[in-house]
């Protein structure tokens, strides 16, 4: 009876990992590890809310700027193709439409510089305190 439960312990079988693999595997641990410092969790948590205020810009002024170019483009298709029959205009309202989606449109598309300066500001100002309390603790 012992030489079969041997024989089931020699029979293992084992794998060793290549080293690209074990660095995929130790990141993938380390996201879901808790971290022992609070340090580190205060350094995270400072990274974290220094990259939500660009992302938020970004992701507004990115909106701005797409939505001005589609309407820029609807107005520039009134004016240069015959996308006017199609809706039952006649060619000059289809002009004077296409003109005026078109500046609009051109309108907004610039407004997405200015309105990321200004989210920019604006979340800055929303998260300076917890950012200064946080930057205080950690160079101490």
């Amino acid at each position: 009876m012992q030489n079969k439960n041997e024989n089931r312990e020699n029979n293992s079988f084992n794998y060793t990992y290549s080293a690209s693999e074990q660095a995929e595997l130790k990141r993938i641990r380390a996201k879901y590890e808790r971290k022992g410092s609070e340090e580190v969790n205060k350094m995270e948590r400072l990274r974290h809310l220094d990259r939500s205020v660009t992302e938020k810009a970004e992701i507004v002024s990115l909106v701005f700027g797409i939505v001005g170019a589609l309407i820029l483009g609807f107005g520039m298709s009134l004016i240069m193709t015959e996308l006017h029959a199609y809706l039952g205009l006649g060619a000059i309202a289809a002009m004077v439409l296409g003109i005026i989606m078109g500046v609009l449109g051109g309108v907004v598309a610039a407004l997405a510089y200015p309105t990321y300066a200004f989210v920019i500001k604006r979340e800055r100002a929303r998260v300076a305190p917890e950012i200064l309390k946080l930057t205080e603790e950690l160079l101490k």
